[in-house]
């Protein structure tokens, strides 16, 4: 064993992959009090990990065999690798140096039913797996993340002490718990995504309509979003925000957002909430607006040709609207964020059922309440509502925030038509509120729907005078 493995020898928990993420989360286990080795395939991290945090609590190896040797029995590693292909390729390389009984930790985004896979692999070989989902960014792997691990109880018991020593805090306890079998914490950290993608649109169409429609600019939405983060609308993606819009650029002046193109990105887990939601009969259409708004952003090209052609509204906003138009816009993003989180909570739900993980909704909305990217102050009701009745159809009929959706409903109503009319784009603000409409409404026209299925195809329909005769069919032609 060389000389650097001997001096991380007994070490309680290894991470492998020590770029941003993998480095930060290392730095917070050891500050924390365990000896931590890490090893990365590229030796330029493993040089900057040694030359600007090397301390007796951590060490980088530049050897896998060696960093696995280091690490006491049952070993702990944690992978922080690209999702996909990546992450196989490294268990079939611990596979050979691991013991039965050792924990491998992936805690990348990756597809849930990977996770299930690899967990499946890694019991068939003696190994423990966990998917683990960790929100926060850079910022939040180095002081306190939220964490979702998912996998089996007894290796959870094994990493506990380690992931609970890094989570982050807040009044309502530690940001991490055992998220349920196999690929529940991936499956948890995915949707957490999915939100995220629609929260951000939410504050995008906010921004825009009141940048266009009141002409503010971005030091004044900013004070504005400021009062805002005060109350009930609190939450980091809003102050991340305000903190945006205040950045000046430090060549022009200018604010840097408004330097900033207007084409949006994404890796992928925005896609996969809409794709596992299509699967299992969840409508999450905040979510998957925010991903078309993501995309139809990245036709930029496209968008400006259209734009020579193709003319909006002439109308403009009259003085009342102009005067009401922020608080509008303020109750409009409570109440569009309600909806989307009871979408997301709403498939969580239905995979838990599902896949038999038996998830506890109350649970989550703690752990997001602290170190994640969508934590906001609406997670405490959303938590008591779960909390009073775990089997919470949907959240929007819950106690806490029924009546809250009432009351905000007109205001929201009243933003959506006023960027109708003057042609700002509010796709997530459209769809939260068509999903609310329809949801609250006892009759919809898919009775129609369920006609003309029958009429071009013979797909039967059931009559709600005669339920008893189950499923019939109809010549239309006749």
């Amino acid at each position: 064993m060389s000389a650097a493995a001997s001096a991380q020898a007994g070490a309680q928990f290894g991470v492998a992959g020590l770029g941003v993420m993998g480095a930060a989360l290392a730095l917070n286990i050891s500050d924390h009090g365990f000896k931590v080795v890490g090893w990365d395939r590229d030796a330029k991290h493993v040089d900057e990990v040694n030359q600007k945090h090397g301390r007796p609590e951590l060490q980088a190896l530049a050897s896998l065999e060696s960093f696995v040797a280091s690490l006491e029995r049952p070993r702990r590693i944690l992978l922080m690798v690209t999702a996909g292909a990546a992450v196989d390729q490294m268990l079939e390389r611990l596979f050979p140096l691991l013991s039965p009984g050792d924990v491998v930790m992936d805690a990348g985004n990756s597809w849930f039913q990977d996770t299930r896979r690899r967990e499946e692999l890694c019991k068939s070989k003696g190994f423990r797996f966990l998917g683990v989902g960790v929100s926060g960014g850079e910022e939040g792997a180095r002081h306190g993340p939220s964490i979702m691990p998912g996998g089996p109880t007894e290796a959870y018991a094994l990493v506990r002490p380690v992931l609970e020593a890094i989570a982050a805090r807040t009044d309502e306890g530690l940001c991490v718990t055992h998220v349920g079998p196999d690929g529940a914490g991936h499956f948890v950290k995915m949707v957490h995504n999915g939100i995220e993608y629609a929260d951000m649109q939410l504050l995008a169409e906010t921004y825009d309509v009141l940048r266009r429609g009141l002409g503010l600019s971005a030091d004044a939405l900013a004070d504005l979003f400021s009062k805002w983060n005060e109350g009930i609308a609190e939450s980091f993606l809003l102050e991340t925000t305000i903190k945006v819009l205040r950045k000046k650029d430090a060549q022009t002046g200018q604010p840097l957002v408004d330097l900033v193109l207007d084409k949006a990105g994404q890796k992928g887990t925005g896609k996969w909430t809409v794709q596992v939601a299509l699967d299992l009969g969840v409508p999450v259409p905040s979510i998957a607006a925010s991903l078309d708004a993501r995309v139809l952003s990245s036709m930029k090209d496209e968008r400006v040709a259209a734009s020579r052609k193709l003319k909006g509204p002439s109308e403009t906003l009259s003085a009342e609207e102009k005067a009401q138009l922020a608080q509008w816009a303020h109750d409009a993003l409570y109440a569009a964020r309600v909806v989307t989180y009871a979408q997301g909570m709403r498939l969580i739900q239905a995979a838990s059922q599902e896949y038999k993980w038996n998830i506890s909704l109350a649970e989550m909305a703690r752990i997001w309440r602290g170190g994640c990217i969508i934590r906001a102050k609406l997670l405490t009701p959303l938590r008591e509502s779960f909390t009073r009745q775990p089997d919470l159809p949907n959240l929007l009929v819950s106690d806490a925030f029924a009546p809250v959706l009432e009351k905000m409903a007109p205001a929201w109503r009243k933003l959506v038509g006023v960027a109708t009319k003057v042609g700002i784009p509010v796709p997530v603000f459209s769809a939260s509120l068509a999903y609310l409409d329809s949801y609250r409404s006892a009759e919809l026209p898919q009775n129609l729907t369920q006609a003309q299925r029958d009429a071009f195809g013979a797909h039967t329909y059931q009559r709600r005078d005669k339920p008893e005769a189950g499923f019939v069919h109809t010549d239309w032609n006749s």
